[in-house]
């Protein structure tokens, strides 16, 4: 296992500056997964922890050593890349074994670490085969194998299931998964996709322009957001943002939207942003955070909400159903049955104490 800590990293390619000043320290063990949009800079990160790019500044250390002016042979990382990086004209045994006989190590050690590695990752069948016969899934074990064989004290893996369909992709995110329990090795991980960071990370590091936006235990995020871009970034669908304004009502303060609707906020809630009262403000909910009214109960801090419903979206057992609130298009996610089609009204809940409020300025949590 290694302990990673980046101090100061920076990283310029021409006019455009891909990582702008990073810190971060990750622990010995951790599963680490990097998340953000194209373009953010994960990869270029990932990459210059591993060594295939060059930092303009900042120090990397792993387990207290700098390891800045090291090759990336001689750092002790293995790296799991997106296109598998497989010799096609080797087999399943020869491309696991490879980095293994280029360190000239004992033929009896390489046959017993790429049998472990085969059983650990359920290819042991497949040794003899050539890539091109496998299944996508099938040549990802096989990296990940490659890279396992190699005892490294850092596994880095750069977007490895972006290529794969989507049962597949929920299949290797268990792998993975197991994987790092079976192993404990530190392990840092990127994607774009927030499904795979949620499922995967011990912590989410959220970049985004090259820097770290908020970092956390994936449900401190989720539930925690600091910012707008964070709030909208994690959850699928994407959270709901509706314009409002904060006023005072019945001795507490509601959300009122411009139509005219108002949505009370529970005193908990209320006392901690009774100074923003008579401002403007921008409402977070997720779709997951409404309910059919007489489905929802009478629990404290649901709030009722009657919509006309525009579009409905069923996807098994639950529904999306779409409605207008303030010229803004909001979805909530309902049982299956719930609603019959467009044109439909209905009375909703809505979970104040789990919803956002944000400085519209500023895009930041209140």
């Amino acid at each position: 296992m290694a302990r990673v800590r980046l101090s100061g990293l920076h990283k310029h390619y021409g006019a455009l500056h891909a990582v702008r000043g990073i810190d971060l320290d990750i622990p010995e063990g951790e599963f680490t997964v990097i998340v953000g949009p194209s373009g953010c800079g994960k990869s270029t990160l990932l990459r210059t922890v591993a060594g295939l790019e060059e930092a303009d500044e900042g120090a990397i250390e792993i387990d207290g050593e700098v390891v800045n002016d090291l090759a990336p042979r001689d750092r002790n990382i293995a790296m799991v890349f997106q296109n598998y990086a497989l010799y096609p004209y080797m087999t399943v045994f020869e491309n696991i074994a490879f980095g293994l006989r280029a360190r000239k190590f004992p033929k009896p050690e390489i046959n017993k670490r790429v049998q472990e590695a085969a059983e650990l990752l359920d290819i042991t069948e497949q040794l003899v085969r050539y890539p091109r016969q496998l299944s996508g899934g099938q040549r990802q074990r096989v990296a990940i194998g490659r890279a396992i064989v190699r005892d490294a004290r850092l596994f880095l893996f750069d977007e490895p299931l972006s290529n794969l369909d989507a049962q597949l992709r929920e299949e290797m995110r268990a792998e993975i998964k197991r994987l790092h329990q079976d192993l404990g090795k530190t392990m840092i991980y990127v994607t774009h996709d927030q499904v795979e960071a949620m499922t995967l990370a011990d912590r989410i590091v959220l970049l985004r322009d090259g820097l770290i936006e908020q970092q956390g235990a994936p449900l401190d995020l989720f539930e925690r957001p600091e910012t707008r871009f964070v709030a909208g970034f994690l959850g699928s669908p994407t959270m709901n943002f509706v314009p409002a304004t904060l006023e005072a009502s019945d001795g507490g303060l509601a959300v009122r939207f411009a139509e005219g609707t108002t949505l009370p906020l529970p005193p908990t809630r209320a006392q901690a942003v009774r100074s923003r009262a008579g401002s403007a403000v921008t409402l977070g909910v997720r779709a997951e955070h409404m309910s059919r009214a007489n489905d929802a109960g009478t629990r404290e801090g649901l709030a009722p909400l009657n919509v006309t419903i525009d579009l409905v979206q069923p996807t098994g057992s639950r529904t999306y159903a779409t409605f207008n609130l303030a010229d803004t298009a909001v979805s909530a996610e309902l049982q299956a049955h719930d609603v019959r089609g467009p044109g439909e009204k209905m009375a909703l809940l809505v979970d104040m104490n789990r919803i956002v409020l944000l400085d519209p300025e500023t895009d930041r949590v209140l």
